[in-house]
């Protein structure tokens, strides 16, 4: 589809059913937890403490942070999006299964349509819409879609016109039900949120380490590295690090968190740049038993100055 080596891929590169050329592979380990607290602050328990891991899950060995293993799957597919102007959304998001320290993550994305948007001056551009599969030697972890708006190269637009859907619908909680790990819960915080609560982070956190968590998950985008890419001359903050923000937030609010089941939706609704301080709101929408724990679906938003952040999470918990 083009050479890796240049600087594309621009959107008139891209072809319906390709496949993009592999990032490399990425073995965890607990370094990887670590640097993911460090950048987020995420404060999940059973990555955290591999000792009440073990008691839970029966496993010999240590969780991986579900948070660390999204953001590198995402990492894996942005040699499609070298060239992207903004991540328009995330969907259908669905975390297969738990991943362990010490197994390989690799990701095969595909390119599933195209769509022109009007030019913007003498830029073209068009949305591109990839379907993402992350596995481990055991299977697939991690399954979803995301839309990117690319600049092209000119001297025209292509002409594409696929029908490229929105955001994702809400998943019925009762299809999610079967997917949640035999793990015992009884130990863990118990959960005291209702429908309906809506419940704001009082520690409000900035954001730092952008461009460093970029590097870490392969982020080839160029606005995430290079400032001079961008329209206003700031480097733009890579989306899934104000979500890392947000799934912080959360297990702050919610310490008894035991494994992120879905997304809904990630959309990012507004920029974000080094040193912006980003206020959470959390609010459950929805709940349902399953296994040992409840199956709790969020709505969290993210605010600077305005709404940057709509992300809706399902969530498993005690």
């Amino acid at each position: 589809m083009y050479d890796p080596t240049r600087p594309g891929p621009f959107y008139e590169d891209f072809r319906v059913g390709a496949t993009l050329p592999p990032l490399p592979s990425i073995t965890l380990t607990d370094a990887d937890n670590a640097m993911y607290r460090a950048i987020t602050g995420d404060q999940h328990l059973l990555a955290a403490d591999s000792g009440r891991y073990r008691v839970a899950s029966g496993s010999a060995g240590a969780l991986a942070n579900p948070g660390i293993v999204m953001h590198y799957s995402i990492g894996q597919t942005t040699m499609a999006t070298r060239q992207a102007i903004a991540n328009l959304y995330y969907r259908s998001v669905r975390f297969v299964r738990p991943v362990e320290l010490g197994q390989t993550l690799s990701t095969v994305t595909t390119v599933l349509g195209l769509k022109d948007s009007a030019p913007k001056g003498d830029q073209f551009r068009g949305k591109v819409w990839l379907g993402i599969v992350t596995s481990s030697e055991d299977g697939p972890v991690v399954e979803y879609e995301r839309c990117a708006l690319v600049r092209g190269n000119g001297p025209a637009q292509p002409g594409h016109d696929d029908d490229i859907p929105g955001p994702s619908e809400p998943s019925p909680l009762a299809d999610l039900v079967d997917g949640v790990p035999g793990w015992d819960l009884s130990p863990l915080p118990i959960s005291d949120w209702t429908v309906g609560d809506t419940k704001v982070d009082p520690l409000r956190d900035h954001v730092d380490l952008a461009a460093p968590f970029a590097r870490m998950t392969f982020n080839q985008a160029a606005v995430h590295r290079d400032a001079t890419m961008t329209a206003n001359g700031r480097r733009l903050v890579y989306g899934g690090h104000v979500q890392g923000l947000a799934q912080a937030s959360l297990t702050r609010m919610l310490p008894g968190l035991v494994s992120v089941q879905a997304w809904d939706g990630c959309d990012h609704v507004g920029p974000a740049y080094e040193g912006d301080l980003i206020e959470f709101r959390h609010t459950l929408v929805e709940s349902a038993p399953a296994g040992s724990g409840r199956l709790l679906r969020f709505l969290s938003t993210g605010t600077t100055e305005t709404e940057i952040l709509r992300w809706t999470p399902i969530v498993w918990a005690p």
